[in-house]
């Protein structure tokens, strides 16, 4: 399936559709159930009836295997079948039990109400899922959305845009596509709430985009995520699955491990082990038709990615090759130092550095003294090592003996901390993220005789009676 140029929609198409959804969200549409559910079922079939024409539209623009495609259209679909399981009772309102005594009769209760008109902005690496999945968060939440996805993905953002107008409503949600200019239009609107995938530099413009109308956001920035290898690691099956989460993407994934803090002593075992796997993976090479091995999104990467294996100080073991500008073969860098230049930033491409470390007092040093990042990679069987990292460690996520698994957890929050970003997602998190938890207490008018102390005079008796409360006993320990 071939795909036209990627149009970017003007400002002021962007304007008219933004002013079409906030008029849908203040009719009250997309608060109804039923309207939730069959919106939420429609984008379930848009991804079931169109999935070759979604495999092939990520294909054309990074040469991704239809089995990493398919991987990720499943999340959608296991979103989209949890939300509609779960969406009423995720909503349903909640009563505050525990209260004061003379508050009881007051029926607090906290409502799950909708933001109200949302704005995701996505990236290309893995167009559906971080796209299409905030996007069944807003509809569960009763949102209206607007999705700004990547324009360096255009195949995927110009058929999301197309599907998006025929299964879903367009008065409620649309697929508006851009760069720069558009981009800075839609932040210059005032959003109810804006949900950012990328970099941290572009997420920092977002940020204080929003910050000019006090928009509350989500800020999902990746980071430079760590591997460690513990002494008491399995280096066969820590090796395999290292390689395997590199692989995902030709690197190319916000919670890709980025470099491996590995034990020196066993520096040279855990190389072997992870020879063995690559040749397992692509026994003809990486650039093997067979190989199925995606591209690097653009040049301008493609010589980024070049840059840095030029540079660094590092002995590499393997790979280290090019295809023109579009492909970098999966390159294992050894004795890699902490000050190197694979180091300095997030690679987000196929490259593994191994760094060697004397202990695990060194290891979580420097940890703590790199940016925070999203997820953190522990390969061990020690409760004791575990313990440890919990509580001497940051990071958005922490993962045992695997890599890239988490993603596959729905029912748990995917978020950064301080550099790898703020707020949460996934599941019913998404909906938690586009949902004001709206207090409500009803005072009867029974109460008015226990309240006189409230009113002025104030008296030295009704101050009395006020502090007494005050130097109350404090519960025992």
């Amino acid at each position: 399936m071939s795909f036209t140029e990627l149009r970017y929609h003007t400002l002021d198409e962007i304007s008219e559709v933004y002013e079409r959804l906030q008029k849908t969200f203040r009719a009250g549409k997309t608060r109804p159930f039923d309207y939730r559910r069959r919106q939420l079922h429609q984008l379930g079939r848009l991804v079931q009836e169109n999935l070759s024409a979604l495999e092939a539209a990520v294909g054309e623009d990074l040469g991704k295997p239809k089995l990493e495609t398919v991987g990720e259209l499943n999340g959608v679909i296991a979103g989209v079948r949890y939300a509609i399981d779960n969406v009423e009772q995720w909503a349903r309102p909640e009563k505050v039990e525990v209260v004061e005594d003379f508050k009881k009769g007051w029926d607090a209760t906290v409502y799950k109400v909708p933001h109200g008109v949302v704005l995701v902005i996505g990236p290309w690496n893995y167009p559906y899922i971080l796209n299409l999945g905030p996007l069944l968060g807003a509809i569960a939440a009763g949102c209206t959305c607007v999705v700004k996805p990547s324009e360096l993905a255009p195949a995927s953002s110009k058929l999301m845009e197309e599907l998006c107008a025929r299964y879903l409503d367009p008065d409620s949600y649309s697929i508006l596509n851009g760069a720069v200019p558009e981009t800075t239009h839609l932040l210059e609107l005032r959003w109810d709430h804006i949900l950012f995938t990328g970099s941290g530099r572009t997420g920092r413009i977002v940020a204080a985009s929003a910050a000019k109308h006090a928009t509350p956001v989500t800020l999902e920035l990746g980071g430079k995520s760590p591997v460690v290898i513990a002494d008491d690691a399995d280096l066969d099956l820590a090796a395999k699955r290292v390689l395997h989460g590199k692989g995902q993407n030709s690197g190319q994934l916000c919670v890709s491990p980025d470099h491996v803090y590995v034990p020196r002593s066993k520096q040279d075992a855990f190389i072997a082990a992870l020879l063995k796997h690559y040749d397992a993976f692509w026994p003809d090479g990486p650039f093997h038709e067979s190989a199925r091995w995606g591209k690097i999104v653009n040049p301008s990467h493609h010589a980024r990615l070049r840059a840095l294996l030029s540079r660094t100080k590092g002995e590499i073991v393997r790979g280290g090759r090019y295809d023109g500008e579009a492909r970098i073969a999966p390159t294992i860098v050894k004795n890699v130092v902490p000050d190197d230049a694979l180091m300095e930033e997030e690679l987000f491409g196929p490259i593994l550095p191994l760094v060697p470390v004397d202990d695990m007092e060194q290891t979580i040093r420097l940890l703590n003294a790199q940016t925070v990042p999203l997820v953190l990679y522990l390969f061990t069987n020690s409760e004791n090592v575990k313990q440890q990292f919990l509580e001497r460690t940051n990071s958005g996520t922490l993962v045992i003996n695997d890599t890239t698994s988490q993603l596959a957890v729905y029912e748990m929050p995917f978020g950064g901390q301080r550099d790898s970003g703020y707020g949460r997602w996934n599941g019913k998190y998404t909906f938690d993220t586009f949902t004001h938890l709206r207090s409500y207490i009803h005072v009867p008018l029974a109460a008015e005789p226990f309240m006189d102390g409230r009113y002025m005079p104030y008296t030295d008796g009704k101050y009395e009676a006020m502090a007494a409360i005050v130097k109350a006993p404090l519960p025992k320990l």
